[in-house]
């Protein structure tokens, strides 16, 4: 008999995380011991389904079936292909870092890792979906819990506002795209929700035209797509470190992902005919999005606007049509989501240890906290695109593909990768080089041994794909062509 890796990835989450409800809420280290148990579980099978998917093979592999609401045709329906395989484990690696930053959280941390694995479901159930019914009902689950843990753990200042304000784009983004799931479901004839009868449907180019745009920015919001990105940096900010590593790292993927999988794979006439567009405000999210971060004095917004301009490159590779693009946006998502999270657990660190994210308030932390500072440096190589780490394995491939469809926008875009180099390089100079200031002296206390375990995680595989790319291109280009198979390309 097969083990169902994908489904016991999917479900261990929400298993535990219903189960650490009912534990008695003062015993914290019994519970933290618990929740790295299960994140550990989760680890371990997402590397199963990574190194198990052949390549050779290609396609769907890893496929459970089973009958779920049958007179309506909605199945339970899972599967793995070269590009969503990389975004389970990616989630497995969020996820388990997530929880071993979180050690030391004291309030009411029971309830947090429950809600955090819920979320942690969501997520997994959006990636290997292939019925589009329980892709949507999982993209719902992934995007409510995400409420609660700001606004019961976010940031004081600003976790209310950005807690409603995240929760409504995100709901009124997917209310849109399940509007235009529910009319391909009445429009394919299928009586299916599953993605390959859909993909065999044969809608009009008008009904494709049409109902593109409800589809792929519905679900884009999520995504960070400009111009309804600004819930995504107030999120960020407010989100306790975990949450903003799931947030940044893992969630906005689900968006990309869900608009590449059900918009642009199930509608590519429309996706074609709305390219121009979708380029256009990609660009901005591009551009605009490093501007924005290299003005920014809080710490932590530099990193979420840095994140709006780094998905822009995801959705400019799904908008060039041909191999190199889609390739590059596949390892981008990946590269982009441990970088974000390296990102996010380095800010948290210094924060509570500083107690402020205002960067001209900071410095020298490099001499207190050697490791994360040096974290710091290698996602910052990593955001720069240089050679030899994962950025560049990414971007190299979307720029390529731009060139070769639209050498005009890759022009533009490529104006990032200066501002990019300018605020990360200034925020490495102020935050952990210079004189640290008097009231921090003496006062910076050590980060514990899971911060260290997390943070040698997430740079040791920045560093792994930047200098072994095979162990993902390969199987992300798999992916990628099968997406062309749909959508022609070249």
């Amino acid at each position: 008999m097969e083990v169902p890796i994908l489904s016991i990835v999917v479900f261990t989450p929400i298993v535990f995380g219903v189960v650490l409800f009912f534990l008695p809420a003062e015993r914290h280290r019994e519970i933290r011991i618990f929740a790295l148990t299960g994140a550990t579980i989760v680890l371990i099978f997402s590397l199963w389904a990574y190194f198990t998917y052949d390549q050779a093979i290609g396609g769907y592999q890893l496929v459970e079936r089973y009958p779920w609401v049958p007179r309506l045709g909605i199945s339970y329906h899972v599967g793995v292909d070269g590009m969503n395989v990389p975004l389970v484990l990616l989630t497995g690696i969020v996820m388990f870092t997530g929880v071993l930053i979180s050690w030391g959280i004291d309030d009411r941390p029971r309830e947090f890792f429950g809600f955090l694995f819920i979320l942690a479901t969501g997520v997994f159930g959006v990636f290997v979906s292939l019925d589009l019914f329980q892709l949507l009902f999982f993209y719902e689950i992934a995007v409510f819990p995400m409420y609660l843990l700001i606004v019961i753990w976010g940031w004081k200042v600003t976790r209310e506002y950005a807690a409603m304000k995240l929760t409504l784009y995100l709901f009124i983004g997917s209310v849109i795209a399940i509007v235009g799931g529910l009319a391909m479901y009445f429009a394919s004839g299928t009586h299916s929700f599953s993605l390959f009868a859909l993909e065999q449907a044969g809608f009009s180019v008008d009904f494709q035209r049409f109902w593109f745009p409800f589809v792929f920015f519905g679900f884009a919001v999520l995504g960070g797509i400009f111009p309804v990105h600004n819930w995504s940096p107030d999120g960020h900010v407010a989100a306790p470190t975990a949450v903003s590593m799931f947030h940044a790292g893992v969630l906005m993927k689900v968006g990309a992902f869900a608009a590449l999988r059900v918009g642009i794979m199930l509608l590519p006439e429309g996706a074609r005919f709305w390219a121009p567009l979708v380029l256009g405000l990609a660009t901005v999210n591009v551009v605009y999005g490093a501007f924005i971060a290299s003005i920014q004095t809080d710490f932590k917004y530099v990193i979420g606007f840095s994140s709006v301009s780094h998905m822009g490159l995801v959705i400019l590779g799904f908008a060039t049509f041909n191999l190199d693009g889609m390739t590059g946006a596949g390892i981008q998502m990946f590269s982009h989501g441990v970088m974000t999270a390296l990102f996010f657990a380095v800010v948290g660190m210094v924060y509570d240890r500083a107690h402020t994210r205002e960067i001209p308030k900071l410095g020298g932390f490099i001499k207190a906290m050697p490791l994360v500072g040096i974290a710091f440096i290698i996602g910052g190589l990593v955001s720069m695109g240089m050679p030899g780490f994962s950025g560049f394995v990414a971007e190299f491939p979307i720029f390529m593909g731009l060139w070769q469809s639209q050498p005009i926008v890759a022009i533009i875009a490529a104006i990032s990768i200066v501002i990019t180099a300018g605020y990360i390089m200034r925020v490495i100079g102020r935050v952990f080089f210079g004189e640290m200031p008097e009231e921090f002296k003496g006062h910076i206390t050590p980060i514990n041994n899971f911060d260290k375990i997390a943070l040698v995680i997430l740079s040791g595989i920045l560093l792994l794909v930047g200098v072994y790319p095979t162990i993902i291109a390969p199987l992300v280009e798999s992916g990628a062509e099968a997406v062309l198979a749909l959508v022609g390309g070249a």
